[in-house]
C-alpha cells in the first residue's frame, strides 16, 4: 500500500476521475457503431468485449477490450502524473468500479477483466503482463473466458509477490475478490458444466 501523500479533497477527486472513465460503456458504442444491436438483450447481456464477441464481430470486441483496457491505463497514469502513487491506486479502484458499476446504466455494467488488465499494466506493468499472459494460456487450455479470468486474478498477487510489487498488494487482493464477486454467476455456470466457451453465441 503507497503512502497516502495527499488530502481527501485530491484524492476524492481522482477517485471520481478514475469512476467516470471506466464508467464509458465502450462495449455498448462498439455495438452501435458496428450496427450489432442492443448489446444488454444478447448473449449473456454483458457490456463487456466477451460478448460483444459473442454478437458476431471480432474488430468490435478488439476494440471492446483495448478501450475498456485503456480506461483503467487512463485513469492510474493521469493520477500518477498529477497526484502520485496513492492516487493513481484510488483511480485505478474507481475505474473498474466505473465499469463494472456505471451510474448511466443503472449500476449494471460489465466484469471488469479488461479494465482489469489495464490497471496493473498502468501500475506495474510486468504484474500486468505477467497476468495477461497467464489469461492467454488459460485461455487456450480451456477456451472459457471466464475461467481464464478467474485464473489470472487469482494468480494476480502471487505475481506481485514474485515480482516485488508488494505496494499493490492490498489494490491487488481487493480486485480479485472484485472479479470473483462479478463472476458469481460464470461460476455457478462452471461448476454446472453450462459455461459457454470462447466465440460461443
Amino acid at each position: 500500500m503507497p503512502l497516502i501523500e495527499n488530502t481527501f479533497l485530491v484524492l476524492g477527486l481522482w477517485a471520481l476521475v478514475g469512476y467516470l472513465l471506466g464508467s464509458v460503456p465502450f462495449g455498448i458504442l462498439m455495438s452501435r457503431l458496428f450496427s450489432l444491436g442492443d448489446l444488454r438483450k444478447t448473449g449473456s447481456g454483458n457490456i463487456g468485449a466477451t460478448n460483444v464477441l459473442r454478437s458476431g464481430s471480432k474488430p468490435a470486441a478488439a476494440l471492446t477490450l483495448l478501450l475498456d483496457g485503456a480506461k483503467g491505463a487512463v485513469a492510474v497514469l493521469l493520477a500518477r502524473a498529477f497526484a502520485g502513487e496513492d492516487a493513481a491506486q484510488l483511480a485505478g479502484l474507481m475505474a473498474f468500479l466505473g465499469h463494472c458499476f456505471p451510474v448511466w446504466l443503472g449500476f449494471k455494467g460489465g466484469k471488469g477483466v479488461a479494465t482489469f488488465f489495464g490497471v496493473l499494466l498502468a501500475l506495474t506493468w510486468p504484474v500486468g503482463l505477467a497476468c495477461c499472459a497467464t489469461w492467454l494460456a488459460a485461455a487456450a487450455v480451456w477456451r472459457i473466458s471466464s475461467l481464464a479470468a478467474i485464473t489470472a486474478a487469482s494468480a494476480s498477487t502471487i505475481w506481485m509477490a514474485l515480482l516485488g510489487a508488494q505496494q499493490v498488494l492490498l489494490l491487488g487482493i481487493i480486485l480479485t475478490v472484485l472479479v470473483f464477486f462479478t463472476h458469481r454467476a460464470n461460476i455457478e455456470r462452471l461448476r454446472a458444466n453450462t459455461e459457454p466457451k470462447i466465440g460461443q453465441k
